[in-house]
């Protein structure tokens, strides 16, 4: 069956979130977007990386390189501009299909890629190096944003609001947590 590109991730373990989506090919094109800093800064965020196991990477966020246009809600202005820096260590390197790497200080993401005719799978892999990650429904509502923009870049079409669309999944993805996620 075919992944939905618009489905919610889903929470397969505390602490953890997981996203697929179809692509259009070939693979590295895709592996381009992940791991080039100046195509990622496109859909997610720039700056270097040094492809290899234990190399070091930075994500340099700047949202206004992918909502220009677009107000952030006050919580993330600082992200918008003038943007925000993570270090970060690359964990496994395997061209042209295994990317993952740490995510601040508590978590990793992992993208994994795989032919399914002309088009790419993703299954994108954002979980907590402990137990939980009160707020892990806030990074499904972000890779869901983020990457309805790199569909669109691939595809050639228009973007979606960014903003908005976060806003509206950030929503979305809070009722969808699991009970034992949830933290008041």
């Amino acid at each position: 069956m075919k992944p939905k590109n618009d489905s919610h991730g889903e929470f397969t373990a505390p602490g953890e979130i997981r996203l697929v989506r179809l692509l259009p090919g070939p693979i590295e094109r895709v592996w381009e977007y992940l791991t080039d800093p100046e195509k990622r800064s496109r859909w997610f965020a720039g700056g270097p990386m040094e492809l290899r196991a234990g190399g070091r990477m930075q994500l340099k966020f700047r949202h206004a390189n992918i909502a220009p246009n677009e107000t952030p809600p006050p919580e993330y202005a600082h992200v918008q501009d003038p943007g925000s820096t993570m270090d970060g260590r690359v964990l496994r390197c395997e061209p042209p299909r295994l990317l993952s790497y740490t995510f601040s200080e508590d978590s990793d993401v992992t993208f994994e890629l795989s032919n399914e005719g002309d088009q790419v799978l993703l299954v994108l892999t954002h979980r907590s190096r402990g137990a939980d990650l009160p707020d892990i429904h806030e990074y499904g509502s972000g890779w869901h944003t983020h990457l309805a923009i790199l569909i669109a870049l691939l595809e050639g079409t228009t973007p979606p609001a960014f903003w908005g669309t976060h806003s509206r999944l950030k929503a979305e993805y809070e009722k969808l947590r699991p009970a034992a996620a949830s933290h008041t």
